[in-house]
């Protein structure tokens, strides 16, 4: 089920490599250019990061052993 008046952004990091996606409830007659440049600057770019990086990290060490007969 969606929220409703929810809209989405995307804000660019301020080296403009990456690109993430803002979901928010904005009030009527707020100025969404100053809004999204404060948000882009409170973002955490680098857990941001960090986080993307260790979702394609693949894990070693603990695989099945096969049965010798």
């Amino acid at each position: 089920m969606a929220i409703p008046n929810v809209k989405r952004f995307r804000i660019a990091s301020p080296d403009g490599k990456d690109y993430a996606t803002l979901m928010a409830c904005v009030p009527k007659g707020t100025d969404l250019n100053k809004y999204l440049q404060e948000a882009s600057a409170r973002f955490d770019w680098k857990s941001w990061q960090e986080q993307r990086a260790s979702m394609f990290k693949v894990r070693v060490g603990q695989q099945k052993q096969k049965k010798a007969k």
